[in-house]
């Protein structure tokens, strides 16, 4: 459905290539039916490359094809295949939902005959069929979110392409946007923009990381967790707290050990240890076999080992850390600057 290769974006005057860098040499594929997280922290790239899809943004080199047809080659046959959800949605706030989504509907030439039926359809798949008649700039902040879902489907296009669609909202309209995106889902392919793992986790089959502009990340959900090697060891044992603790920092490659919590039990006690620096797999076993031997030897019994694993935001921070501590890179505030 989607195929982008080697895509790169310079902002800047002549010459192009000492314009800014925004998007650098970038490639990934969406398949028809999948919904795929598009990730990255605020400045990676992603509302740029997301506008290039959409073909509201040209490239400086690269190629894109949406639906087989290439985003420059054949602009209106693939734009005619994206419904295309920007962060800030535009709405007009004087007119009422079914009026706007008609006119929406009637600027992505859907016929005459079929129009009433697309917008109530594109109504009904956002949620808002029951504020059909109010004025947009009634509208809470989620509501107008589904209201620019609901602009998105109304030619019933086979991509969506979604930019940050729960920003700003709070946690219950997030979650209802949220529950309208896994239901699109199951009718669309669907390409979703946003820096929230949650949301990806909640919503998406597979993910797609980028930071400065490169790829960093792609595969399954199952994919991004394998990467979430162990940070440490939670080992529960019995006997004298403070023996325990000085055999376990005696194992090398753990740099600190310190009680967990309080004590499960009079005489129990649970201690987690780091590991000094980013082991590998082996490593890693061979600390926890070492402290485990140690605790034997200092006369206490071992209950329970089990591993401390890094959030999947720790994941994220780590693929994307370059970003996160501002090395050069496109911000996607430059962006919207450099695109008006």
């Amino acid at each position: 459905m989607i195929s982008v290769k080697n895509l790169t974006k310079r902002y800047g005057s002549y010459p192009a290539s000492r314009g800014k860098l925004a998007v650098d040499d970038l490639s990934f594929s969406v398949d028809k039916g999948e919904v795929v997280g598009f990730l990255g922290p605020n400045g990676a790239g992603k509302s740029t490359t997301l506008r290039i899809l959409a073909g509201f943004l040209g490239m400086t080199s690269g190629t894109v094809e949406v639906a087989g047809h290439d985003i420059r080659q054949e602009s209106f046959a693939a734009r005619a295949r994206i419904g295309y959800m920007p962060e800030a949605v535009p709405l007009y706030e004087e007119m009422r939902v079914i009026e706007y989504l008609t006119f929406r509907a009637e600027l992505k030439r859907v016929a005459r005959a079929d129009r009433k039926a697309f917008v109530d359809e594109a109504m009904k798949k956002a949620n808002v069929d029951d504020v059909a008649n109010v004025l947009i700039g009634n509208l809470s902040k989620g509501y107008r979110q589904r209201v620019g879902l609901a602009d998105a489907l109304v030619a019933k296009p086979p991509l969506l392409i979604l930019d940050e669609p729960t920003a700003g909202l709070d946690p219950n309209q997030i979650r209802e946007v949220r529950d309208v995106i896994r239901a699109l889902g199951k009718e669309h392919t669907v390409l979703l923009s946003t820096h929230i793992l949650s949301e990806v986790e909640a919503s998406c089959s597979r993910v797609i990381v980028i930071a400065k502009g490169k790829l960093v990340a792609e595969g399954t959900m199952d994919d991004l967790a394998r990467k979430r090697r162990a940070a440490g060891v939670v080992l529960v044992v019995r006997g004298d707290s403070s023996a325990a603790l000085g055999a376990v920092r005696s194992a090398t490659g753990i740099a600190k050990a310190e009680l967990d919590g309080k004590s499960p039990e009079p005489g129990v006690h649970a201690i987690r240890a780091s590991w000094g620096k980013k082991l590998d797999e082996d490593a890693s076993v061979r600390a926890t076999e070492e402290a485990v031997a140690a605790l034997v030897a200092a006369g206490c019994f071992v209950r329970e080992v089990r591993p401390v694993k890094s959030s999947l935001e720790e994941v994220f921070a780590q693929l994307t850390r370059g970003d996160a501590e501002g090395e050069a890179g496109a911000r996607d505030g430059d962006e919207d600057e450099a695109d008006a």
